[in-house]
């Protein structure tokens, strides 16, 4: 079979068409009307007040932080088990980051271990929306307001998803998305803030252009940062904001088929789904039994390989990385996490694949296990 990647760009509605709509405009900078545009339609397909438009999704984590006031010798809790841009963003603004682990229903950040780990220190939480799966909101909302903290959700991977009815980017304070290659909705780079207060939405905005006074041109009254995003990337999204119901529903099918090509692969199984949750179709991923199987994740990712079809491995544990490692922390803190981390892949998804490829790769996953 022909190589099958584990993501592919789609590009084929008028992302075209609005690009040299840009191009031709002399509107490819930082203004320009399809800047406007994607950030009042993306902030009405998140339900918040406003979005801000970033260069990219560690830039909107950034600004999160900043907004929220989060800064030097403040702690943030955040999930072992997520990109490390999480942590990063919480360095960027001199706040260390409180590892914990994730619930095995949702793969998302533990509640209960949320409030075990908050001290006098912590100033906010970030659930993250892992691989497309809403974190469990509510409680995690009434932890903060209980301890005054805030809430930055990081969807950079749940574009569309839906806690409880209400969609994800407007249940916290703040919201954070990226439009990386890979992701739903794509730009090649980019990410936006979703904010439900004008307090929140002027600071992110000028923070994001340098710290300039909106109504001092080139009087910058606070440290800032050249974060902005392109009116030629705000094209691109336009373009694919106007079919994203087509692009969820074919990733959906895809999920689909892949639980019914796979349901009953001893050994295999799937990314849980909570009864109260609306995911994101990002990545598709199963879960490697080793015993069961007769292989471990790592030797079917290799055979794959070999077969010309990509995986990924999950995220590897962020505490255990070299800038974050932290004394008297090891990998037995986070059981869940470490499981997922060892044992879980993510197998080709992207638009345009088609089913005779999902049918390939799980036949190849169902005949190599032992």
């Amino acid at each position: 079979m022909k190589p099958v990647p584990v993501a592919s760009v789609d590009v084929s509605g008028r992302e075209e068409e609005y690009l040299l709509d840009a191009l031709r405009s002399s509107w490819i900078s930082s203004s320009g009307p399809y800047v406007q545009r994607f950030e009042r339609e993306f902030a009405s397909l998140t339900g918040a007040r406003a979005a801000v438009g970033t260069c990219n999704g560690t830039a909107a984590l950034h600004l999160a932080l900043l907004t929220l006031g989060v800064g030097r010798g403040d702690e943030v809790v955040i999930p072992s088990l997520t990109y490390v841009a999480v942590a990063n963003a919480c360095r960027y603004v001199g706040a260390q980051p409180v590892f914990v682990d994730v619930e095995p229903g949702t793969w998302c950040m533990d509640p209960e271990r949320v409030e075990a780990a908050i001290t006098s220190r912590t100033r906010a939480l970030i659930p993250v929306h892992l691989y497309g799966h809403p974190a469990d909101m509510d409680p995690l909302m009434a932890l903060a307001q209980r301890n005054g903290l805030g809430v930055v959700e990081d969807a950079a991977e749940a574009h569309g998803a839906k806690y409880k009815g209400r969609p994800v980017g407007s249940l916290g304070d703040v919201g954070t998305f990226s439009f990386f290659a890979n992701k739903i909705l794509t730009c090649g780079e980019g990410g936006a803030l979703t904010v439900q207060s004008t307090v929140h939405e002027a600071c992110a905005r000028q923070l994001r252009d340098h710290g300039m006074d909106p109504l001092r041109r080139y009087h910058f009254p606070v440290t800032g940062y050249n974060y902005r995003i392109t009116n030629l990337a705000c094209a691109l999204l336009c373009a694919q904001l106007e079919r994203l119901e087509g692009i969820v529903r074919r990733r959906r099918a895809i999920f689909a088929a892949y639980r019914a090509e796979l349901q009953d692969t001893p050994g295999v199984s799937f990314q849980p789904v909570a009864p109260w949750a609306e995911p994101a179709p990002w990545m598709f991923n199963i879960v490697i039994d080793e015993q069961r199987y007769g292989r471990s994740r790592d030797e079917l990712a290799r055979l794959l390989a070999a077969e010309g079809i990509e995986t990924r491995p999950l995220f590897p544990l962020v505490h255990l990385q070299p800038p974050f490692v932290q004394e008297g922390m090891g990998e037995e803190a986070f059981p869940v996490s470490r499981g997922l981390a060892e044992c879980a892949m993510s197998l080709p998804t992207f638009n345009s694949l088609e089913q005779v490829a999902v049918e390939a790769v799980s036949g190849f996953i169902r005949s190599s296990g032992r």
